[in-house]
C-alpha cells in the first residue's frame, strides 16, 4: 500500500481563496458589451439572462468562469454580444454586489435594475396584490 505523501487532493484545495475577492478595478463595458442580470439558470454553463437594453438572451459562461467563478440567478454580470447571433451572449464578467451598486451610481446600470434579488424575488414583486397565495380559507 502507498505511503500517505501529501495532506489532500484537489477537494482539500478547492477551499483555498486565490485572492481575487480583494479590492479589483471596476470594468465598465466596451463595445460589443452590455450588462446583464441572470434570470434563470439552465444548466451545461447556461443561463437565461436580462440585458439592460432590454432583450432576454441566452447566456454562456465562458470556459475561464466555468467551475471557477459561480453564477446563480440574480447576479450582475457584463455580456459579449455575439456578431453572428442576436440571440445570444457569453458571460465574460460578474459583478459582486457592491461592484454593482457603484456602477449603479455611476449611471452604468438603469434605476430599475435590482440588485441581490434572485428570480423569486422579481416574480413575487411582479405581484402587488395581498398576501395571497392560491388558498382559500372559509371564515368559522
Amino acid at each position: 500500500m502507498p505511503k500517505p505523501k501529501g495532506k489532500g487532493g484537489k477537494n482539500r484545495r478547492r477551499g483555498k481563496g486565490d485572492g481575487e475577492e480583494s479590492k479589483r478595478e471596476l470594468e465598465f463595458k466596451e463595445d460589443g458589451q452590455e450588462y446583464a442580470q441572470v434570470v434563470k439558470m439552465l444548466g451545461n454553463g447556461r443561463c437565461e439572462c436580462f440585458c439592460f437594453d432590454g432583450v432576454t438572451r441566452l447566456g454562456h459562461i465562458r470556459g475561464k468562469m466555468r467551475k471557477k467563478v459561480w453564477i446563480t440567478a440574480g447576479d450582475i454580470v457584463l455580456v459579449a454580444k455575439r456578431d453572428f447571433q442576436d440571440e445570444k451572449v457569453d458571460i465574460v464578467h460578474k459583478y459582486t454586489a457592491d461592484e454593482a451598486r457603484n456602477l449603479k451610481q455611476y449611471g452604468e446600470l438603469p434605476e430599475n435594475a435590482r440588485i441581490n434579488e434572485t428570480a423569486v424575488d422579481m416574480a413575487m414583486a411582479d405581484d402587488n396584490d395581498e398576501e395571497d397565495i392560491g388558498i382559500a380559507f372559509d371564515d368559522i
